[in-house]
């Protein structure tokens, strides 16, 4: 056949493209299940930064998460446990967090660690140029923050990315989200400034403002349909303090 012809160089340039695509078939399908275990291990990394867990240099991430989170389940709007054929890991919390209330798979996380069990629960929500998400952790009274965790997808560095490095989360620790009359107030993210008076706040990013309200609205529609799952938390932590010397003597007086 004449190298110089049209033909020869159709048929070579079309055996030439089967021939990478096969190969870059080929190899894809033997990274995949390399890639997705990559992919676990950073959720199972961010599930544990909520804890304030971080893995040591060489640590096994897997081997790590298996040590430390002690039961996973589905909760439902009203905090009872769900059936789901979707394991709680594999959620598609993105994908949830667009369904109402009623109807999202809302996966938890207990954890364990030095300062006893955490409850551990998945955000999702946008910033100023894409998807922002994270995970919070709380004690076991369903109401205080332990840790905080937030990650972006393509936020302004220097500025909105501020929201994934530890002086801004670190303020959530020690947050309550609900009030003292038991209503679900989250946590504000507000200029300095601007501080309310009847909820919890952290301060926002500095030059963050989109993304800083972003994190806000996160917070609050992610964790909104876990009030009743939380409050349960609170009921079982009340039920398991000891008996004071004031509700003794109270009680000494009624007999």
């Amino acid at each position: 056949m004449n190298r110089q012809s049209n033909t020869y160089t159709i048929i070579y340039s079309t055996l030439l493209v089967i021939v990478v695509g096969v190969v870059l078939s080929v190899v894809y399908q033997a990274l995949r299940p390399m890639q997705v275990e990559n992919i676990a291990n950073d959720t199972r990394r961010q599930i544990l930064a909520a804890a304030r867990i971080v893995p040591e240099n060489g640590e096994n991430v897997s081997e790590l998460f298996n040590s430390h989170i002690k039961s996973s389940y589905i909760v439902g709007l009203n905090g009872e446990r769900k059936q789901s054929s979707v394991a709680p890991f594999d959620v598609n919390v993105g994908l949830e967090s667009k369904k109402p209330a009623d109807q999202r798979l809302l996966p938890v996380f207990e954890c364990s660690t030095p300062d006893g069990m955490k409850y551990i629960i998945p955000v999702y929500g946008t910033g100023l140029w894409g998807p922002i998400w994270g995970y919070i952790a709380f004690d076991k009274n369903g109401d205080t923050i332990y840790g905080a965790y937030f990650a972006h997808q393509g936020e302004t560095p220097g500025l909105g990315a501020e929201i994934e490095k530890e002086n801004f989360r670190n303020q959530f620790e020690g947050k309550d989200i609900f009030s003292a009359t038991g209503n679900f107030t989250s946590v504000a993210v507000v200029k300095t400034g601007k501080e309310p008076q009847d909820k919890a706040w952290v301060h926002a990013v500095s030059g963050g403002t989109i993304t800083s309200q972003g994190v806000q609205k996160m917070l609050f529609d992610s964790l909104e349909p876990y009030s009743a799952f939380l409050k349960t938390l609170s009921e079982a932590c009340d039920a398991e303090k000891p008996e004071t010397t004031e509700n003794i003597n109270e009680q000494d007086s009624k007999l």
